[in-house]
């Protein structure tokens, strides 16, 4: 039970995620989980089980992009694209990854631009961090890979990308699977007033929102984001070492501007690119989702997010909504990676 603590998944918690008999019919799917998720873990991470850690990193230009993933699994498998958010990166996954690939997935984890070793082909690039250009960026991504569909899941920035792809290309995205549930957004909603407490919440958008704040997130990208993991996941109990092997990721020269750009433009203080408007205006309708989608949330998110009720008639194909048990908060694939993979399995079956 101790490496099972170690990495935060216990045979206790596969169990009462969704009932025994989901727990076995998981197993029965994966080779590695079929002998249960201590030897899954033991075979998955036997080079370092406390701090486990992907292979080397590739590289594939891909738009605007020269963009930085890793590959796990068989390439002629089913492809799932994995997407991380912020103040985050592609280890949100490092437990997620191997369990997929065991059960014959390919599974491709992208750093996002301004994360790891993404970066711009051209230095003239306007450094944009706004919806669209993330998601045709996924596009992009999959074009390069030639991957024609696949199941796409992800979490804060990855969900709402993942959700843009999802209602955008229905024929290039099998299944969703979206942490907090609809997040597609427009500059005109972000320009509303919220209630005071709700307001609050979105602090770090209005500093972000001056000079002073994108100086001090600059100066103190490692503080910073120690602190909003604390806020987002109050109950997870993250390690140094964690947290610095994603750390590393903000030192991308890009970083700054892409984190910066994403909150200005949200709150209509900063332009976006001419190129992605007619995209943004599809967006601004907020568009339906039709694909099979699995709707996820930590019974203990610190991050501002929707109530369940409040999306769900955005999809309008094969649907369901789980809420995660146990303490789990804003970063759900890391702190109950076996609740991410099953809603993978589910969706995609």
């Amino acid at each position: 039970m101790k490496l099972l603590e170690s990495t935060g998944i216990s045979r206790r918690h596969l169990l009462t995620m969704a009932g025994a008999s989901a727990a076995a019919a998981l197993m029965a799917r994966s080779p590695l989980l079929a002998k249960g998720p201590e030897t899954a873990l033991a075979i998955a991470n036997s080079a370092d089980r406390k701090n486990p850690s992907f292979g080397p990193v590739k590289q594939i230009d891909a738009g605007v992009l020269s963009v930085g993933y890793i590959e796990a699994g068989p390439p002629t498998g089913r492809p799932v694209i994995l997407l991380h958010g912020w103040p985050y990166d592609i280890h949100s996954f490092v437990d997620v990854a191997p369990l997929l690939a065991s059960s014959g997935y390919r599974v491709i984890v992208p750093y996002l631009r301004g994360y790891g070793s993404t970066r711009f082909l051209s230095n003239e690039a306007v450094r944009n961090g706004q919806q669209s250009a993330l998601a045709i960026d996924v596009i992009d991504l999959m074009d390069g890979l030639k991957i024609e569909k696949a199941t796409v899941a992800g979490f804060d920035w990855g969900a709402r990308t993942a959700n843009i792809v999802a209602a955008i290309w229905p024929d290039r995205c099998k299944a969703l699977v979206s942490v907090s549930g609809y997040l597609i957004g427009n500059q005109e909603a972000g320009k509303l007033p919220l209630p005071p407490k709700a307001e609050l919440q979105w602090w770090y958008q209005y500093y972000f929102a001056t000079e002073r704040g994108r100086n001090g997130y600059d100066k103190n990208r490692r503080d910073f984001a120690t602190l909003i993991w604390q806020l987002a996941s109050p109950k997870w109990a993250f390690d140094d070492v964690t947290f610095d092997r994603t750390a590393a990721s903000f030192d991308n020269p890009d970083h700054v501007a892409i984190v910066i750009h994403n909150y200005r433009w949200r709150l209509g203080v900063a332009e976006g690119e001419l190129k992605y408007d007619d995209l943004e205006k599809k967006l601004a309708q907020s568009p339906a989702i039709n694909v099979p989608t699995i709707t996820l949330e930590g019974d203990a998110n610190g991050a501002p997010h929707p109530e369940p009720s409040a999306y769900r008639s955005k999809f309008t194909g094969k649907y369901e909504h789980r809420t995660i048990n146990g303490g789990i908060g804003h970063n759900l694939p890391q702190e109950a990676p076996q609740a991410f993979v099953k809603a993978v399995l589910d969706v995609d079956g």
